[in-house]
């Protein structure tokens, strides 16, 4: 009986031990809010050793995308990649194929996806993600592209901390340049979803999307096991290193531009299939070359409105902020930045 209670204790003990390092592990600092305009931050005193330039237009139509693209003064040549989110099967919020038509076929481009990692997705399979695609108007305007559908490639982490490489969708080799062409929203794991989370979850593939996820750790989807088992902070740099790779990839950012979308902004993902209602007013198109600039100042614009609480708290929860940070600190881009309006 003693040698029994001794087991039963020893049992405990360790149990005890892996909550509380388990604990310890998931634990994440919520990090305040601060704006990065370069008028706030001059005003405020702030310092900031470089900065970015943002285009914004409150134009949220197909000539206000056009205007957003055209202040950027590039022209992608080649084969043009679109990469944007067909949203999930249900879900009413990604960007309306109308909105981006006139765009994307001025361009000759190719939407391009890849398939996700998560149960329960429609878009978990090629040809059931192709369905969804068609159902919600993409292949009425242009070819569409799963670019895992074959397998993935792996590109090149420089600078990072969580990831030394990246597999992305491996059809991404088949074209020249690329527009980045996010709806910007809410996000249940990562806070929010912009540029960074575009490019980074986007073009990953589906064992790519799970290495993000867990840090490195897990390659077979689907992400619940690495998900539940990564800390946020490392989740969050980790999507930051894999975009990192993918903006490198594209010549450093030579072959690659970057455009946002404000409208219909729910704090869910357009990968939700039942999201929570959208409780905020639309905004306005943001344009740069700089995925770091752009995402910072599509959440500002979100914390400066009266009706963002439901989106600043979502962001806030899941210290959503980091990404921004981190992709900073490895070299992706400016936090800082100048918001020039293209309303005139």
């Amino acid at each position: 009986m003693k040698k029994i209670l001794i087991v039963l204790a020893a049992v405990l003990l360790l149990v005890a031990i892996a909550v509380i390092g388990y604990r310890v592990h998931m634990s994440y600092d919520i990090e305040p809010h601060e704006y990065y305009d370069t008028k706030t931050m001059t005003a405020q005193g702030r310092t900031y050793d470089k900065s970015s330039v943002v285009y914004m237009t409150s134009d949220i139509s197909p000539e206000g995308l056009q205007k957003a693209y055209d202040s950027l003064e590039i022209n992608l040549t080649g084969k043009v990649a679109v990469k944007l989110s067909t949203g999930e099967a249900g879900n009413p919020n990604y960007l309306s194929p109308e909105l981006i038509k006139d765009l994307v076929q001025r361009l000759n481009g190719t939407i391009i996806e890849c398939n996700t990692a998560y149960s329960g997705s429609k878009r978990a399979e090629t040809a059931m993600h192709m369905q969804v695609a068609k159902d919600h108007g993409f292949t009425d305007i242009a070819e569409v592209d799963i670019m895992d559908a074959d397998g993935y490639m792996v590109i090149p982490v420089e600078g990072g901390v969580n990831l030394k490489e990246n597999w992305v969708g491996k059809d991404l080799a088949d074209y020249d340049s690329v527009l980045v062409l996010t709806h910007f929203k809410g996000h249940p794991m990562g806070g929010f979803g912009g540029s960074l989370k575009n490019i980074s979850i986007g073009i990953a593939s589906a064992e790519g999307k799970t290495r993000i996820h867990s840090g490195g750790v897990f390659s077979k989807p689907p992400i619940d096991v690495g998900a539940m088992l990564t800390n946020q902070d490392v989740f969050t740099e980790s999507m930051a290193e894999a975009a990192k790779s993918v903006h490198d990839y594209e010549g450093h950012g030579e072959r690659i531009v970057y455009i946002n979308v404000m409208n219909r902004m729910s704090v869910d993902c357009d990968c939700v299939s039942s999201p929570a209602e959208v409780d905020m007013h639309d905004i306005g198109i943001l344009a740069s070359r700089d995925p770091v600039a752009l995402d910072q100042a599509c959440i500002d614009l979100v914390f400066a409105a009266d009706d963002g609480d439901s989106l600043r708290e979502r962001i806030l929860s899941k210290n959503g902020l980091h990404i921004l940070g981190h992709a900073q600190e490895i070299g992706l881009g400016n936090r800082a930045y100048e918001l020039v309006s293209l309303d005139v």
